[in-house]
């Protein structure tokens, strides 16, 4: 019996690589169910806290939305030039070198994806507990228990299958939208019904306070708390089918579709809650659902919990994808980029996210670290979009399956700078403390990335901790393809008039 008869009769593949197993559908599951998590559930009430009005805020989610999409348009490119898993911290290394790379992948695993993590399974845990604990907030160690139970369990669905974790975003990704359909309809119903005085002109745009630039710019980190995601599915490029195809085309149905949703539902909110109503609560769905939903109001807490746990689901998928892609640079432990021999799953990868997580867990309340979060989120979408106009001169013969038009990175980068320009001058301590999270990334590169003339019992202890790893969890590094690593090679011999303007 030949050797391929045997691996297919136990179910070893092949080739042990990242298996492409996302399509079109899968991958605007991914986007969708990245971006709508538990930002539309929390973010409503920190944008119109900040932004003043009615009507002020509903401009924010929808200019909100059009950042968004000059950013995807510029992944866009990014991600079918640079065709490798791990999202801006590929790009940024690929472009800057392993410094910038560094730190992006430093300040992503140390806080920003494990805090986003435990504030969306918190917002699950809460949700699903609400209707346990209904004249009280519901315990603190119940809903982190709850949390760290939601978290092992998409842990193992992601070790276990590629194929499982994508049907449960899909699946899950419908769910949300249908629970969003629920509050948009009601919404429009009662603005039928004439309930609509909080969205009139006059009303709407009542200010309680004196806007000020500072603060319509904190209202727009908020937003981008809720619109954060939108870039995930360049952390799985090289399991997408078709990337080039498929990529562009996930972007562009997905962030309108979230922009046009997430208008209607905070529309819905106004509809039938005061401005004050919003602000003073703190689960607006479950305020919303109560107040229009009678004996049906169960139905808007289990819809947030599902759209929570698809939302964990999803960033479990994609954050380990970073850990793996900072391995396979050399810039984390070399386990991080091994997989799974037989369900080709980044295991290890995968439990470092989870652990990373229920830290963050243990830690406190994580609901403070939105900020930070939202801070270093825009912070890196800025350096990797620069990063494309540094490429493009850089590389200006590099093959360009997409190429958008200047004024799209250029525009996205105005408001950029705009906005953490004044972010920082209305709270200097917030942007201070994610700048520090980020530098503190400097001394751990140049300790153990850079310094390669390390003693030899580092190499000692770090090869035996690999081979133990190896050993526990079955992993092997991934092989490559020639064929396909052939034809994302650098095609010098086109130039770029070879890439068509978008």
């Amino acid at each position: 019996m030949k050797d391929s008869d045997l691996k297919r009769d136990s179910g070893i593949p092949e080739r042990v690589t990242l298996k492409k197993e996302i399509g079109l559908l899968s991958a605007c599951a991914i986007i969708i169910g990245n971006i709508i998590g538990s930002g539309i559930f929390i973010s409503p009430k920190g944008v119109l806290e900040h932004s003043g009005s009615v009507g002020l805020a509903l401009v924010v989610w929808v200019l909100g939305g059009g950042v968004a999409a000059l950013g995807s348009l510029c992944y866009a490119e990014l991600g079918v030039t640079i065709p490798k898993s791990g999202g801006d911290y590929s790009y940024v290394t690929e472009i800057f070198g392993g410094l910038m790379g560094f730190l992006l992948l430093w300040s992503a695993v140390l806080i920003m994806y494990p805090s986003t993590l435990a504030v969306i399974a918190l917002t699950f845990s809460n949700y699903v507990l609400q209707p346990v604990f209904p004249y009280c907030i519901p315990p603190n160690i119940a809903t982190r228990m709850l949390s760290t139970i939601c978290i092992l369990f998409l842990t193992w669905v992601n070790c276990y299958s590629v194929r499982l974790a994508t049907r449960i975003q899909d699946a899950f990704t419908v769910g949300k939208l249908l629970a969003l359909g629920l509050i948009i309809t009601v919404g429009l119903v009662q603005i039928c019904g004439g309930n609509y005085e909080s969205l009139t002109p006059q009303m709407a745009f009542m200010f309680n306070k004196a806007p000020c630039i500072g603060q319509i710019a904190l209202a727009f980190l908020h937003a981008s708390f809720a619109f954060s995601g939108w870039n995930f599915l360049n952390y799985v490029t090289e399991e997408v089918v078709d990337p080039r195809r498929n990529l562009p085309r996930a972007i562009y149905i997905s962030i309108p579709l979230v922009t046009f949703v997430y208008t209607l539902t905070n529309i819905a909110y106004f509809s039938s809650m005061s401005p004050e109503e919003l602000l003073s609560s703190n689960a607006v769905a479950v305020t919303f659902g109560e107040k229009l939903l009678g004996v049906f109001s169960t139905l808007m807490p289990i819809s947030v919990a599902l759209s929570t746990f698809g939302g964990i689901n999803g960033y479990l998928f994609t954050s380990s994808r970073l850990c793996f892609s900072g391995a396979r640079e050399g810039h984390l432990p070399s386990l991080l980029a091994m997989i799974h021999f037989k369900q080709c799953t980044p295991i290890p990868a995968l439990l470092v996210c989870c652990t990373a997580t229920i830290v963050i867990l243990c830690i406190g309340e994580t609901h403070n670290l939105i900020n930070y979060v939202s801070f270093i989120n825009y912070l890196s979408y800025g350096v990797t979009i620069a990063g494309l106009l540094y490429y493009r001169w850089k590389k200006p013969n590099l093959y360009r399956p997409i190429k958008v038009s200047l004024l799209v990175p250029v525009c996205y980068l105005l408001f950029w700078a705009l906005l953490l320009g004044f972010s920082l001058h209305s709270e200097p301590l917030v942007c201070g403390v994610g700048l520090v999270i980020m530098l503190t990334g400097v001394p751990v590169y140049f300790l153990g990335v850079y310094w390669k003339n390390k003693p030899k019992c580092v190499y000692d202890f770090t090869e035996w901790a690999t081979y133990l790893g190896q050993r526990v969890f079955f992993v092997v590094f991934p092989q490559i393809d020639p064929i396909e690593a052939a034809e994302w090679t650098d095609r010098s011999s086109f130039t770029s008039k070879a890439s068509g303007p978008l």
